[in-house]
């Protein structure tokens, strides 16, 4: 037997979470069982475990978009017990039970080995969310951004994607600049690398479609008046790396800064990334983000407390990364 939050829909619509008792027999098809030894909170695990959006496609459900752990059981000759793994997205704790559970079955090609250098805690203290942060790292690379090019502007600073993102820009030598609605907050940013704050007032209400170059390129998880603001402030040649949708998924925007500027969006998704480059980011992860920084970033909680650090979380409430132990 494991412990489990469960989702499921109440009469009235909502969505209830309750933690249950399952056992093995209770899990979904697929080639691997594993012990599931750390997940964590993404901004997706707040909407689905809330039922503020409808992430989850069947009820009930598991939640937990990402998982870190041991294999249990293989029918896969790729994956033999004792091999520790994680998984990042392609649809679990959506529509296949995910990694907010002791146990989790899933088909092998989900799975990732476990990078050398790097543990199942550490692992979900980067989780979703650092992942994603390295995958917009490597398309603003990919487009050969350098840091002679100028700042680079990371919005939802305090989030998930955006602490690890502020950590990785400026140990690749970029001028890094966080932009928060949480000022307080700045020490623990600069602590990361950031070099300047920018309020997240500024960019968060309607702007101008074609404003100052100030950035060379961007890293943004906030969409919305936020994503069009940043397009609309990059310089000649510059790129934006998009990801997310904190503030909504609208881009109240002109064509200005494409067609003037030759600014590149980039839409970003960790979902249903290919394996290779997958592999690619969790082997730059495991070498390039130091594991003492993750320590300070993240805040660790036991499954009965989950729900609560979720809610938490979509408030605003959350600095950095929350882990989930399914030990404690």
């Amino acid at each position: 037997m494991f412990k489990a939050m469960v989702l499921s829909k109440a009469d009235d619509g909502s969505t209830r979470a309750a933690i249950e008792s399952l056992d093995e027999g209770d899990l979904p098809a697929g080639e691997v069982r594993v012990a599931v030894d750390y997940s964590t909170l993404n901004y997706k695990d707040g909407l689905a475990i809330t039922g503020k959006a409808p992430v989850v496609r069947k009820f009930p459900m598991v939640p937990g978009i990402d998982f870190a752990g041991h294999v249990l059981e293989s029918s896969d000759a790729r994956f033999k017990p004792g091999d520790a793994v994680l998984l990042n997205g392609w649809g679990v704790g959506e529509s296949h039970w995910g990694g907010l559970a002791g146990q989790a079955r899933v088909k092998a090609d989900w799975l990732v080995p476990m990078p050398a250098g790097m543990d199942a805690r550490h692992a979900m203290a980067i989780g979703t969310a650092g992942y994603t942060a390295m995958l917009c790292v490597m398309a603003l690379q990919d487009r050969g951004v350098a840091p002679a090019a100028g700042p680079v502007l990371v919005t939802g600073a305090n989030g998930g994607v955006g602490t690890i993102a502020i950590a990785l820009l400026a140990g690749l030598g970029f001028t890094v600049h966080a932009s928060t609605g949480r000022l307080e907050e700045s020490d623990h940013l600069k602590g990361l690398g950031a070099a300047e704050i920018v309020d997240r007032a500024t960019l968060a209400a309607p702007g101008k479609p074609l404003q100052k170059e100030r950035w060379a390129a961007a890293v943004d998880s906030v969409g919305s008046h936020t994503l069009a603001n940043v397009c609309a402030s990059i310089s000649y040649g510059g790129t934006v790396a998009a990801c997310g949708l904190a503030q909504g998924m609208d881009f109240p925007a002109s064509v200005a800064p494409f067609i003037l500027r030759g600014v590149a969006l980039i839409g970003v998704d960790s979902v249903n990334a290919p394996m290779a480059r997958r592999l690619i980011a969790w082997r730059r992860l495991a070498a390039e983000l130091p594991m003492d920084l993750l320590d300070k970033n993240t805040r660790t909680v036991g499954l009965d407390a989950a729900a609560d650090a979720a809610a938490q979380l979509l408030a605003g409430k959350v600095r950095g990364r929350v882990l989930v132990d399914l030990a404690a």
